[in-house]
């Protein structure tokens, strides 16, 4: 991904683009504190205007309301509200190749892309801290919104008021291999199947496992992600909404992967691998075929660890929207 354009402005712009990156969230044992961001995209053009007109592009942005119900519009007033800016009217453009609903923080990219191109049109009077809590009070954990506005992998925390965020620079040899299903779960869903309650041998079973990760993924250790990616809190209450996640977690790293995790509530499956292995066609087989034999059709996608966050263009009038968004998708 292209960085033309990040450099940050402090006067105020009647139009920006930004491009923010998708994002996997828990990684396993780090339930709402670990992100890492990934290479699809969502992008958002926002202008002053004299009425609104949202415009949503691609098959990913089905369904989503067009008015100022619009999370993007709602979000980018609230940016507005709190920097004493007032920009009733907007015209909206978004594009998206995050699937919806899959796992794969598409609502937390929206939601700081909203929030950083109003920012960007103010002139950039909210730093990048009150974005994130922003983006946290609204979604209630800081992983996949941290991942999005950073970049790179996240270890982050939030106190009802306040985000905290750690960023960890990816290990040069890691690559991710998505599978994603053909079917939608939402966040909502997947919570409600979660306990209320864990054991103490549970709780430090995870503790242990994301200190573990954390610390392997901070000093390129990859051997240790295999122990240090399973999990007891939420996965394995998870797995019945998932045909074929059970022998996944239990037989995807004998088939190449470093480890495997949910990603975010589901139903993608994320494998960490090492970019360097022979093995890399066997898992995307294994991982297949495994969906495919409980019935469920999915596609593979390999995808990099993305070490920055949000990406602005304040040269709108240089080539359309579209032109931005070719220049960088995979089409």
């Amino acid at each position: 991904m292209s960085n033309q354009g990040s450099e940050k402005v402090y006067n105020r712009r009647n139009s920006v683009r930004v491009a923010v990156p998708a994002s996997t969230a828990n990684l396993g044992p780090g339930f709402d504190t670990l992100g890492m961001a990934l290479s699809l995209y969502s992008w958002i053009e926002m202008r002053e205007a004299d009425h609104t007109s949202i415009t949503l592009l691609g098959d990913q942005l089905d369904g989503i309301p067009t008015d100022k119900t619009n999370l993007i519009y709602k979000m980018a007033q609230a940016v507005f509200e709190k920097t004493g800016i007032s920009i009733p009217e907007l015209k909206i453009t978004m594009y998206s190749d995050i699937p919806l609903t899959r796992g794969l923080g598409s609502s937390a990219s929206a939601l700081i892309g909203a929030l950083a191109a109003a920012n960007a049109l103010t002139g950039h009077l909210l730093s990048d801290e009150e974005l994130l809590n922003m983006a946290t009070a609204f979604e209630k954990h800081p992983d996949n919104v941290g991942a999005s506005l950073y970049g790179g992998i996240v270890a982050a925390t939030w106190n009802g008021e306040q985000a905290r965020c750690i960023g960890i620079q990816p290990p040069e040899a890691l690559q991710a291999l998505v599978v994603i299903p053909e079917f939608q779960l939402s966040t909502a869903a997947a919570r409600e199947v979660l306990p209320t309650e864990l054991s103490m041998a549970d709780a430090v079973y995870n503790i242990s496992r994301s200190s573990l990760l954390v610390a392997a993924l901070t000093s390129g250790k990859l051997d240790m992600i295999r122990e240090a990616m399973q999990d007891r809190l939420h996965q394995p209450y998870r797995a019945a909404l998932i045909p074929g996640m059970e022998p996944i977690l239990a037989h995807a790293s004998d088939h190449g992967a470093l480890g495997i995790a949910l990603s975010g509530a589901g139903p993608t499956m994320i494998a960490l691998v090492d970019r360097h292995s022979g093995q890399k066609q066997q898992l995307e087989n294994y991982l297949l075929n495994t969906m495919q034999s409980h019935g469920i059709t999915a596609q593979a996608l390999w995808l990099e660890p993305v070490t920055g966050g949000v990406i602005y263009y304040y040269d709108t009038e240089s080539g359309s929207f579209m032109d931005t968004v070719k220049g960088e998708v995979r089409l």
